[in-house]
């Protein structure tokens, strides 16, 4: 009989494993490992969890859920860089503020105005990623390609939000070889949209990429990826040991990682 690996273990077995991939997946692309940067995607994960891949050297998590994120940040700290990578509803925006460097789904106007307003008032200027729809897909977040660089330009005349890339969810395929249009298309947008010369906007990031198709994202110029369940295995179908969902509104597009 085959003695289980203990969850904790095992999450180190699989960071090691996923850092590896990307590596790998760099290097095939002629591209440098060490500039991509990897975000555990840890909705529903334990803290005790996300604490054996932080010994392991995972710095930057992100999250979906507003007061789950808060729950873990009270326990966990600054010990990480935080991301919110979840649809964030406007009234979200003055909790996330307060500890996160980074919001990769902001896809409105109205979300800017609340961040900036709510950034402004800590003193804060908050860097974000624009969530594009590129599969224009009815049922998930995000602004359609074509629209993008209005958004852009409406941002950029906020002082407390920096827009620092883009962001983006493809279709989920079987085979992550039929992703690969989406993300060429990400790369194609994202290389026009960094000759905009306007205030509060530095494209440096192009996060795109999950467990299940990270490194062909990564072939394709991704040098952000948001890896969940390849890191900490499958999720819970409820809730998270020692956090608390009050108050949260479940967003029709959750599947991030």
């Amino acid at each position: 009989m085959v003695q289980a690996i203990p969850a904790i273990e095992q999450v180190k077995e699989n960071l090691t494993k996923v850092k590896e991939r990307i590596a790998r997946a760099a290097e095939r692309a002629g591209r440098d490992p060490s500039e991509i940067v990897l975000v555990g995607a840890t909705k529903s994960v334990d803290v005790e969890r996300i604490r054996a891949a932080i010994e392991m050297g995972l710095s930057h998590i992100g999250e979906n859920y507003a007061q789950e994120a808060w729950a873990k940040y009270q326990q966990i700290g600054d010990a990480v860089t935080w991301h919110f990578i979840g649809h964030l509803q406007t009234n979200k925006a003055k909790l996330v503020v307060r500890f996160c460097k980074f919001i990769q789904s902001l896809d409105r106007l109205a979300l800017a105005e609340e961040l900036n307003k709510r950034a402004g008032q800590l003193g804060r200027v908050i860097d974000c990623l624009i969530e594009v729809n590129i599969g224009s897909e009815e049922t998930k977040s995000g602004v359609p390609p074509d629209e993008v660089e209005q958004l852009i330009r409406q941002v950029s005349q906020f002082p407390n939000i920096r827009v620092v890339g883009l962001m983006a969810m493809p279709p989920f395929l079987p085979d992550p070889e039929q992703v690969r249009p989406y993300f060429k298309r990400m790369k194609e947008l994202f290389e026009r949209l960094k000759n905009l010369d306007l205030p509060q906007v530095e494209m440096r990031y192009l996060s795109m990429g999950m467990s299940h198709d990270f490194e062909v994202a990564i072939e394709e110029g991704a040098n952000m990826v948001r890896i969940g369940t390849a890191i900490f295995g499958p999720r819970p179908i409820k809730g998270v040991k020692g956090c608390e969902l009050v108050g949260e509104t479940l967003s029709h597009d959750t599947a991030r990682t």
